[in-house]
């Protein structure tokens, strides 16, 4: 309260980080834990517990059942476990298995930041879930909050056959620098950071605060990085900015530190919370990539080298599901497609146990919600898939199966309106039997909500979670937009003005992939076919007749604050 006027939430969520760093009052979470619910103060539930990697899950209602955009929350916790460039061993996986089953009621979700979330965590099972993942060398620490959200990378480093360098080192020695470390506890907003060496981009630096992407230099030879900086989705889609330099590896970690200290110091994102993101300097306060590129120089004390010519990634899936080989000769990778990424106990440790029996026991996640298991002999790839799909996890998949991904939805998430882990689960079964054999490239995202935690804006086809009257009653519904790419052809999906009841989503989408069929040009893949159809044609190809567009409905007014993985 400043002289009778109420604080706003920007200004109580500043002072709240100004008072404590949650990373240095652990002892507070274990004292919460032996004196019960009613201990916990409520900046705790709505701020500091996120520090940790853990908020409070919603009642399975989501947004619509509470009030200001943000539902109602039971007395669990959804818990996000950091896995930096998706790297686990087998022993780790099976650890997560165990606490699964313990406290989580046995649901576990890979998210699109290579992490694994559970849900229906009580607060007395904390101490158990933070000691056992310490012991076994992983932790939540950072995985929600005002911080540096997990560092991604290619799951493949080290192992991608066609791979410019193996940045994983990077990855890690970026999350050590930036997370747990009090100089960076108290951001404007989450901050996340991808550091990759593949030519795919599969952790994509586009959408990232930070996208470091390996790049040869044509004059030297030597492999250095482009900086990417102010990518983001959410209700504001953006997508990064290239800045003109070379940043060689030495270079990376103090120009990533310089970065992270310009976000920190910015004042003037921490004004409002929705407009807090990096991006906002790009979207709002005038600055530019020069700009940003000279304040880079300014904090490391030297003129980075300018950027050299870029090959960016033309239209490929980057989910690494099937087999494939790996650099290491004679060894390949199995690529398992985790529909909606959620596993049960019983299917991770199944996967550790056969990353162990065939592969050496490394087990990696993805930012398409999916699961690897490297470093297998080529001649003991079959009998691995055969194990593999003997519990629930094929590596033959449909091109519905490999390519959507959904967020967390109203069944934990309380800024979400729609329901959407079952929901795409149905979709695409129900796709699979509309259209047999349907082999081309679709990233299919499901979102619950504007926010786009589901990454709906560079998706193929994206739909976003509204609510609809259907005989009076609400009822889940969809918003369709068309045609987001990233890389060579990158763009924010079009919104085009068409919302159906989710019940019809799945009809709608096989008339418009019928079409696409029918009358695509030679050669021509979905993206391309949305580029050359307007608006109206794309929502009357869906609807399957004329009708009239729809306004996207506004942000329902809360930024989201940790459910995008």
């Amino acid at each position: 309260m400043r002289d009778g006027v109420k604080e706003t939430k920007a200004e109580r969520v500043e002072r709240l980080k100004r008072e404590l760093n949650p990373w240095e009052a652990y002892t507070d979470i274990l004292r919460f834990a032996r004196e019960g619910w009613d201990a916990i103060p409520a900046e705790w539930l709505g701020t500091y517990f996120r520090w940790w990697g853990i908020y409070t899950q919603g009642d399975g209602v989501g947004a619509v059942g509470g009030k200001g955009g943000e539902g109602k929350a039971t007395r669990h916790f959804m818990v996000r476990i950091r896995i930096p460039n998706g790297a686990l061993e087998a022993h780790q996986l099976r650890t997560i298995a165990g606490l699964a089953e313990r406290h989580a009621r046995g649901i576990a979700d890979i998210t699109v930041r290579q992490n694994i979330q559970l849900h229906w965590v009580g607060l007395e099972s904390l101490p158990d879930v933070f000691q056992t993942l310490w012991l076994h060398g992983v932790t939540t620490l950072g995985a929600c909050g005002d911080v540096t959200r997990n560092v991604t990378g290619c799951p493949l480093a080290g192992m991608d056959a066609d791979e410019l360098v193996d940045a994983s080192p990077l990855v890690h020695a970026a999350t050590r620098m930036l997370n747990g470390n009090p100089a960076f506890y108290n951001l404007p907003r989450k901050y996340k950071v991808s550091i990759t060496g593949c030519r795919a981009w599969c952790s994509y630096p586009e959408i990232n605060d930070v996208g470091l992407t390996a790049v040869r230099h044509p004059a030297t030879g030597e492999t250095g990085f482009s900086v990417r900086v102010g990518g983001g989705l959410s209700t504001d889609p953006h997508l990064g900015v290239r800045l003109d330099a070379f940043v060689r590896w030495h270079e990376a970690l103090p120009a990533l530190r310089a970065i992270s200290e310009i976000f920190r110091d910015s004042e003037v994102l921490r004004q409002n919370r929705e407009k807090a993101r990096l991006k906002f300097l790009f979207l709002q306060h005038g600055w530019t990539a020069e700009r940003f590129r000279a304040a880079i120089e300014e904090r490391v004390g030297w003129v980075l080298e300018r950027g050299v010519p870029e090959d960016l990634p033309d239209d490929v899936y980057r989910d690494h599901v099937g087999i494939h080989a790996q650099k290491q000769a004679g060894y390949c990778y199995a690529g398992v497609a985790v529909l909606r990424g959620r596993l049960t106990p019983e299917q991770m440790r199944a996967a550790a146990d056969l990353a162990e029996r065939y592969g050496g026991g490394a087990v990696r996640t993805t930012n398409m919600q999916n699961l690897l298991i490297p470093n297998v002999r080529r001649e003991r790839a079959g009998a691995l898939a055969r194990e593999l799909e003997a519990v629930g996890l094929p590596l033959d998949a449909s091109a519905f199966r490999r390519g959507t991904i959904a967020c967390t939805g109203s069944e934990f998430c309380k800024l979400a309106l729609t329901e959407t882990k079952g929901f795409a689960r149905r979709l695409v079964e129900e796709l699979e039997l509309r259209l047999p054999g349907f082999d081309q490239d679709l990233k299919l995202h499901v979102t619950g909500c504007p926010n786009s935690c589901g990454q709906h804006w560079i998706a193929d086809l994206g739909i976003e979670g509204k609510k609809v009257r259907v005989d009076g009653a609400l009822a889940d519904a969809y918003y369709f937009c068309v045609g987001g790419a990233v890389g060579r052809h990158q763009a924010v999906a079009r919104p085009i003005g068409l919302r159906l009841p989710a019940t019809e989503v799945a009809g709608a989408i096989e008339r418009l992939l019928r079409a696409f069929l029918a009358d695509r040009l030679p050669g021509e893949n979905f993206r391309q076919f949305a580029a050359r159809h307007t608006d109206d044609q794309l929502r009357a190809l869906l609807a399957g007749e004329l009708v009239e567009a729809v306004a996207r409905d506004a942000s329902p007014g809360r930024p989201p604050h940790g459910v995008d993985g």
